[in-house]
């Protein structure tokens, strides 16, 4: 059997980066985990290629040189599935499809000639069994929770890791919250299920030996779910392997807000290299947290929070939502003013949104509020759901914030006011150098230096930086770049207002 694993075109969005990968030469942000985990399932005789269609185009001879095309995506990808699926339809090829989107939405794909929907631990093997007897179903479900004492290591050999910027790792899945517009607790539950520590320190060894040095993210929804673990196994684990192979990783993950409450966990985070968390701040507005059951970010100072974590060493980037129902006109320069004053560089903000599975898009049905269509991207100036707030206005407060937060000289001024409360472990062993910053830097300094109209603030940031805090110069140069990336994608978006 000759198997082709196709990953849809991730579309220009905060998280494709698609404007800052061409400084550090890479062509994604992180290789598609989920596909690469089940070609490890796969038989071991089948021939398999992979193709990410960030990191090059699919052509029809690829299509034609697979009995089977396996497609994986998330909601953000569907314009891409359908042109995938659209064209293996026209060419005869058959298609295996699953992952978050087609959970959520399996009636969308009729195109599709098998829907192997649920966990693949679970529904894969059905399938498989019934492809080799040539009885296969159309679909195959479960909602079964499996755990992932067996899930096997990614079959890392499929994919040149030249191409990105950084690796992935999972070890839990499900989120012990259960926020209104959040999808992951429908997907995977509400109790984390854990691969066992030897099993996470081999998919480290095994990403070591590929030759990988550099970012690798921990891609749990919400790595804390069991912090007992991770205190007394995972993270001493993790410690002892990097200083054994002389901290080859520096590790990034989210986590919910409830971090800062532990010191312990957050020193051991630090010693075990982790320098960034996102974190799901979503508002400062308590009533607009109490309304989506953000309970883990009601009654603290999220301020005072964000800054312990940058305390222990490390950078928290973060998500931020306007549009709830109980959202003020005020709103948007609330959220303005938190993101400059908390010095969270990376800070994503939405509208809101209401995904299939979710509680908000349940009670938005039943309201009558939803519209036909999911936004094709997290920055989409657009709502599938009437809100509570005058649409027109919704939309241009929200251009007021990402147009004043991605500004230069603001953008500049909150990655100086994160390098103040910035204390990452010095290690024992000195970082690596790393011939990419320098590239990085003399671009950075050719377009943000001298074409782009906020230059002066990006000098000013540059000889701060240097002078202060040298030892921070690579990060400048990483969150300079990602603010120039912000800035184009927002700089295409038009405004957009949904209607009724």
């Amino acid at each position: 059997m000759k198997v082709l694993l196709v990953y849809p075109k991730y579309p220009d969005s905060f998280m494709s980066f698609k404007y800052a990968l061409p400084f550090i030469n890479k062509k994604a942000a992180n290789p598609p985990l989920g596909l690469l985990t089940v070609a490890a399932m796969l038989p071991a005789a089948w021939e398999k290629r992979l193709i990410d269609m960030s990191v090059r185009k699919i052509s029809d001879d690829d299509l034609m040189w697979a009995d089977y095309v396996f497609i994986s995506a998330m909601n953000i990808q569907k314009a891409s599935v359908k042109e995938v699926l659209g064209r293996c339809q026209a060419l005869g090829v058959k298609t295996v499809a699953g992952g978050p989107l087609f959970n959520m939405e399996p009636e969308e794909f009729p195109e599709a000639n098998h829907l192997v929907l649920g966990e693949a631990e679970i529904t894969l093997a059905p399938f498989l069994k019934d492809l080799e007897q040539g009885t296969a179903r159309h679909i195959y479900d479960s909602s079964e929770r499996p755990a992932l004492d067996n899930t096997p290591v990614p079959a890392w050999e499929l994919l040149n890791s030249k191409d990105y910027a950084c690796m992935s790792v999972q070890y839990s899945r499900g989120c012990p919250y259960d926020c209104e517009f959040c999808d992951i607790t429908s997907l995977y539950g509400r109790k984390p299920r854990l691969k066992n520590t030897s099993q996470f320190i081999t998919e480290l060894e095994t990403i070591y030996d590929t030759g990988w040095r550099g970012s690798v993210m921990v891609v749990d929804d919400n790595f804390i779910g069991n912090m007992n673990r991770l205190k007394t196994e995972v993270l001493p684990s993790m410690i002892d392997w990097m200083e054994k192979h002389h901290y080859p990783f520096s590790f990034l993950t989210e986590a919910s807000i409830n971090l800062a409450d532990d010191p312990a966990l957050m020193v051991l985070m630090g010693q075990a290299g982790f320098n960034n968390v996102f974190v799901g701040i979503e508002t400062p507005s308590e009533e607009s947290l109490k309304e989506c059951n953000k309970v883990n970010n009601v009654n603290r100072n999220l301020i005072a929070a964000v800054k312990s974590i940058q305390n222990y060493g490390m950078e928290v980037s973060a998500g931020f939502i306007v549009g709830f129902d109980s959202d003020t006109p005020d709103i948007f320069e609330r959220q303005i003013s938190f993101i400059q004053q908390s010095g969270i560089v990376n800070a994503m903000v939405g509208l809101l949104n209401a995904p299939r599975g979710t509680r908000l898009f349940e009670r938005l049905k039943q309201e009558k509020r939803l519209l036909s269509e999911f936004p094709a991207s997290n920055t989409d100036f657009s709502m599938n759901f009437i809100p509570k707030m005058n649409p027109q206005k919704l939309a241009e407060g929200y251009r007021s914030i990402v147009t004043t937060i991605y500004d230069p000289a603001a953008f500049y001024e909150r990655v100086y006011t994160f390098f103040k409360e910035f204390k990452p472990i010095k290690r024992r062993r000195a970082e690596r150098f790393q011939l990419v910053y320098i590239k990085a830097l003399l671009q950075a300094m050719f377009y943000l230096g001298i074409l782009e109209k906020g230059r002066r603030h990006y000098w000013k940031l540059l000889f701060k930086t240097t002078f202060r805090y040298p030892r921070f110069l690579p990060n400048a140069v990483i969150f300079s770049v990602n603010g120039f990336h912000y800035r184009k994608i927002f700089g295409q978006m038009p405004l957009r207002v949904r209607r009724s």
